[in-house]
């Protein structure tokens, strides 16, 4: 494929990014990164600060710098392990957790300008797209 080529739709890429994540924060009240953060501790329970840094590929000032937010706006709960200091382990709060049921509520009855003008196949074939570039490394 021609640089050109490749150029131009990492660009695409990049400019939807940047579009997407405002909207999405703008909708949700939370960043991209933050919510992906939440929802993971939402689905597996407390997990160490390490889990989640290993989960969504992020380096560990930014997990550190994330969490110390999210512990500010009271929506996780930070802990250090007794037997080892080195190991944070990290849990939602009851406010995430409403707040979480209540952003996926308010997406649900249509409340949000937060939809993708793709099928269910073409979400797929779109993830699938993605996860071929970012696997060919």
């Amino acid at each position: 494929m021609d640089l050109r080529v490749i150029s131009r739709l990492l660009y695409q890429i990049k400019i939807i990014n940047q579009e997407v994540n405002t909207l999405f924060e703008k909708e949700t009240g939370f960043s991209l990164t933050r919510y992906e953060m939440l929802m993971f501790l939402k689905e597996k329970g407390t997990c160490s600060q390490n889990q989640i840094q290993a989960e969504l590929k992020i380096d560990s000032a930014a997990i550190t710098r994330h969490l110390k937010i999210l512990e500010q706006k009271g929506y996780v709960i930070r802990q250090r392990n007794a037997e080892n200091n080195r190991e944070v382990f990290v849990q939602l709060s009851e406010q995430a957790i409403q707040d979480l049921a209540a952003c996926g509520k308010a997406h649900e009855q249509g409340k949000s300008s937060l939809s993708l003008s793709l099928s269910d196949e073409e979400a797929e074939q779109l993830s699938e797209l993605l996860n071929k570039l970012y696997l060919k490394r």
